[in-house]
């Protein structure tokens, strides 16, 4: 979980110092981070052994996977992803541990100093940053996910011992586009020769694309379907691979897409000889806060608890992460009825409705906030695009109010229906990582 302490003060400040050296907040590109990175030593070159993982949906769970079988296997591991949910040191781990303030204030700066005020944007710059604290702190494996793309992808500076891709879809049309196979040749774009590629569940146009451009970069390719595959069997996660197979416990993170996540995650692990044991220790002790997170603590979770209601927290924010995340709420459905109530909050630049119809004919209600501090969709549009799903729309003031709000709606829907007492509802907060950020500072 992340820590709940607040972050000092001057690492705000070298974060805010950092953030004012160029205007745009994503600009694609591997020439001003190359530049920084080379008047500051290459520290990119004197890391451990790199697994390189991009993709659109299930990256991070697939390096918390990874770093959890990693230390089973008695390896240290420094971690770097993106972005953050209470405070920026938990993008950063170095050697097993979240960054130090002093540590990370140190190497800000001397990312500042180097770069001499030349354009550099905020994600090169925390980049490097991590690059260079890596770089003088042993370890045995570093584990480093993508930011946006990949290609041009400000951490796509690195020689990998190996390559990771999750599933790829539609996502940051802005950055990316609109066209698949040009997605997935991006992402794709961290392919590096006689480095080993493993690809998560595609769909059949993506692993074309995929296949192509590993032939293209001289690297080895290992595509889900074909040359391995995982499932879910008797309670049990089944790998296979030619001829090998290992009954392993279900991975901690919840749902079925996390058995793909962990299938990826396994063949990984494989690939680069790390015992069975420790992989299925691994398995069991990965965490990933929101996603299909089960809130148990903060105030928010006090008052589900106290109304009998069920509260789940995830941070997905496409239409392939809600589909995901539907398909275990129906799984949930199946197993307990109640009524399902999201509360949602999204940026304006994704695709919300997408989004929600993910959950139409499941959710019987939307309650629509905005995310403090972001360019989020009005919550009357989120209540508008919910009411011609079929929903019922709802706008909330806040996650206090929106909480209440769904407690009083999901014992509203139950009344009466079954002759008994309401059922309390079960409550999905969703639409944005930003947004679980801020449920779970509470």
């Amino acid at each position: 979980m992340p820590s709940q302490e607040p972050t000092d003060n001057r690492v705000e400040q070298a974060l805010a110092t950092l953030r004012a050296l160029h205007p745009k907040k994503i600009d694609l590109g591997l020439d001003r981070i190359e530049s920084v990175l080379a008047k500051l030593g290459h520290p990119e070159r004197k890391m451990p052994p790199i697994i390189h993982v991009a993709g659109t949906n299930g990256k991070g769970s697939t390096v918390a996977n990874l770093r959890a079988m990693a230390e089973a296997a008695g390896l240290k591991a420094h971690v770097y992803t993106s972005p953050h949910l209470v405070h920026f040191r938990e993008r950063i781990v170095v050697s097993g541990e979240e960054i130090s303030d002093e540590s990370l204030v140190d190497v800000l700066t001397r990312v500042r100093e180097a770069n001499a005020g030349a354009p550099l944007s905020f994600f090169e710059a925390t980049t490097a940053a991590a690059y260079l604290a890596f770089s003088e702190s042993a370890a045995d494996i570093a584990l480093i996910e993508v930011g946006l793309g990949g290609r041009y992808d400000a951490t796509n500076v690195i020689r990998p011992t190996c390559c990771a891709i999750t599933p790829i879809d539609y996502d940051h049309a802005e950055f990316l586009g609109r066209d698949l196979a040009g997605i997935a040749r991006e992402k794709a774009g961290i392919m590096k020769s006689h480095a080993p590629v493993i690809c998560g569940v595609q769909s059949d146009l993506v692993n074309a694309v995929l296949d192509a451009e590993a032939r293209k970069a001289g690297a080895d390719i290992k595509i889900w379907g074909q040359d391995y595959r995982a499932y879910r069997q008797h309670g049990r996660l089944i790998f296979e691979q030619d001829e090998e197979m290992l009954d392993l416990p279900l991975p901690a993170l919840r749902g079925e897409h996390q058995i793909r996540n962990a299938g990826l995650a396994v063949m990984v692990a494989r690939t680069l000889g790390w015992p069975a044991e420790a992989i299925a220790a691994g398995l069991q002790k990965a965490v990933w806060p929101a996603r299909l997170q089960s809130l148990t603590k903060g105030i928010y979770a006090e008052m589900a608890h106290e109304a009998g209601a069920e509260l789940w927290l995830d941070g997905g924010h496409n239409p392939h992460a809600a589909r995901a995340v539907a398909n275990a709420m129906a799984e949930l459905e199946q197993t307990t009825e109640r009524p399902l109530i999201l509360i949602t909050g999204m940026l304006a630049n994704k695709d919300i409705g997408g989004f929600l119809d993910a959950f139409e004919g499941l959710a019987s209600a939307v309650i629509g906030i905005s995310i403090p501090d972001h360019d989020s969709l009005a919550p009357e549009t989120l209540k508008e695009l919910a009411t011609s799903r079929n929903m019922l729309g709802f706008v909330a003031d806040d996650i206090f109010d929106a909480v209440e709000l769904a407690i009083e709606t999901g014992e509203a829907l139950s009344d009466g229906t079954t002759g008994q007492s309401p059922t309390p509802p079960r409550i999905l907060i969703c639409g944005s990582l930003y947004l679980a950020g801020e449920v779970l500072k509470s």
